[in-house]
């Protein structure tokens, strides 16, 4: 199998062009590629495969085999190899996801490839039904108490086409995540897991990130976790509605639109390409 490694602010995957390439177990593959002492070493598996509605279409896996419906940096990734690869030939394209169809604006660097990649991830979905999770269908979940271990945490919630759950804290650098990210993961208030986003406060126009990924554990972005916590920190009066999110992978600059829409901005970055025998 052919493939090509990319990362978009530390968050790494490998990628598959499936205009040229069939996987049968893409679940299998994902969990073979991702291991990074036995494999080529991933957060997970991303198809770029044609679509019927849009200009591409990604499918994305997990490390641990799981599919998920979206990733806000593979998306980035995938514009840029649909780009630089010559699939599409445009700077203004659609995406097909789990999460829905996203639009995306392409920024070429001095050398005509990609370098940033600007992304409407739609408006952030607040129900508990939406998200989803236990309870009332209709209500929003807005520093909602959680007690895990011997801590009260104040919850707020929301999908991006994929659940999260953000808690800010004083110190992000010194918490627990590996402790408590896979405990609210795999909590009975939420269905099909969650994503969990550890978040500290800078200012009013700056954030700090870590983030536990369902399915991954932690990883150094979130593009779908940096939207939610972009909504998070506006609903609980924390920061204005544009920000730079400092994640441990590199930065992405977020903002949370009059129009509703949630935008991203941020790197994309071929590493190597290579093939693996399957």
């Amino acid at each position: 199998m052919r493939f090509t490694k990319m990362q978009g602010a530390g968050n790494d995957y490998v990628y598959v062009n499936c205009f040229e390439e069939t996987i049968a177990d893409p679940r299998q593959v994902a969990i073979q590629v991702s291991n990074r002492n036995f494999g080529i070493g991933s957060d997970g598996l991303i198809l770029i495969m044609p679509s019927e509605i849009a200009d591409v279409r990604m499918r994305m896996f997990n490390s641990d085999g799981s599919e998920s419906e979206m990733c806000g940096n593979g998306v980035r990734c995938v514009a840029k190899y649909a780009y630089d690869h010559g699939i599409v030939s445009k700077t203004e394209i659609t995406a097909e996801t789990g999460a829905g169809i996203l639009t995306l604006l392409l920024v070429p660097g001095s050398d005509g490839k990609i370098e940033k990649v600007r992304v409407n991830m739609g408006p952030p979905r607040l129900t508990r039904g939406e998200i989803p999770m236990t309870g009332d269908a209709s209500a929003t979940v807005t520093a909602e108490p959680l007690k895990i271990l011997d801590r009260i945490f104040k919850i707020t919630c929301a999908s991006m086409g994929n659940p999260h759950c953000v808690i800010f804290v004083d110190d992000v650098d010194s918490f627990p995540v590996l402790t408590y990210g896979p405990l609210i993961e795999n909590h009975e208030l939420f269905p099909r897991r969650t994503n969990v986003e550890f978040v500290q406060i800078i200012s009013r126009t700056e954030v700090r990130q870590r983030t536990w990924e369902r399915g991954a554990g932690e990883t150094l972005a979130c593009g779908t976790g940096s939207s939610a916590v972009t909504a998070a920190c506006v609903l609980n009066g924390l920061t204005d509605r544009k920000i730079l999110n400092h994640l441990s992978g590199g930065d992405l600059e977020m903002e949370w639109a009059e129009d509703n829409n949630i935008y991203m901005t941020g790197p994309a970055v071929e590493v190597f390409k290579g093939e693996i025998a399957l």
